[in-house]
């Protein structure tokens, strides 16, 4: 199960955290992958880990907040692999923190664009190439448990990964005659490179609020791309995967 040979797939944001782990889980089970990502001193590193795994793999450089380099990667990916079958729009941020109404308009925009408008242009090229070639194909977004739930002090942050569950239930009715499934990842506090400066006391909380008694790994995070990458996910649309250890189920 979950054989992904010949398969080829694009991870936004995938050298490094998440989408390095999602890198991980594809190679293992024999997917080629296009990383894209705008720092190319961690793109060449991410290569050269998932190349020493016996992995295919190649890096574009793209910020995924810019339609033209979002073009110019896919052609690139393209010219490399020739196709494209999965793509995960991982990249995103944080976007802004605190009160919502001292928060001036453009900064509002700036995390839309980041973490909504960069998944709709990623995935545009992608639908019409899979369209094209009449193949099914896989969409799937990296959204967050902070789309199900409350997040004070970081409403751009929920409100957008909230925004893309909305999207993927609206593609996967549009997309599921052409044989093209879209689903969303939902991670919830997981220990990355980025999460070093995490406060102890929120790691101590997250850590409580976890039914299963503790933080999540990046190693967690594998299994799921693989899955839903491959043909056992074919009757899987428009549905929302959490991976949180039980968190957003707020056990006493």
């Amino acid at each position: 199960m979950f054989d992904l040979s010949g398969d080829v797939a694009v991870v936004t944001g995938g050298n490094g955290g998440l989408g390095l782990a999602f890198c991980r889980g594809l190679v293992k089970q024999g997917s080629k992958v296009a990383i894209w990502g705008r720092n190319e001193e961690k793109n060449a590193a991410a290569v050269a880990e998932l190349r020493a795994m016996g992995g295919d793999v190649e890096a574009f450089a793209c910020d995924v907040t810019n339609e033209s380099q979002i073009d110019a990667a896919f052609g690139q990916t393209l010219e490399r692999f020739e196709k494209v079958d999965s793509c995960f729009a991982n990249a995103g941020g944080g976007g802004f923190r605190g009160p919502s109404h001292m928060t001036d308009r453009q900064v509002w925009l700036d995390t839309i664009d980041l973490n909504l408008m960069s998944v709709i242009q990623t995935w545009k090229p992608v639908t019409a190439h899979l369209m094209e070639r009449k193949a099914p194909g896989r969409l799937i977004v990296t959204s967050s448990v902070a789309g199900l739930v409350g997040t004070g002090g970081a409403a751009g942050y929920s409100t957008t990964k909230a925004a893309v569950l909305g999207l993927v239930r609206a593609l996967a009715v549009e997309l599921g005659q052409a044989g093209i499934r879209v689903n969303a990842i939902l991670p919830g506090y997981i220990e990355t490179e980025m999460s070093l400066d995490t406060p102890q006391a929120f790691k101590d909380g997250a850590r409580r609020r976890a039914a299963i008694g503790r933080i999540g790994k990046l190693e967690d995070m594998e299994g799921v791309a693989a899955f839903l990458a491959s043909r056992e996910s074919d009757f899987m649309t428009g549905q929302n995967i959490v991976l949180d250890g039980g968190h957003s189920i707020f056990p006493l």
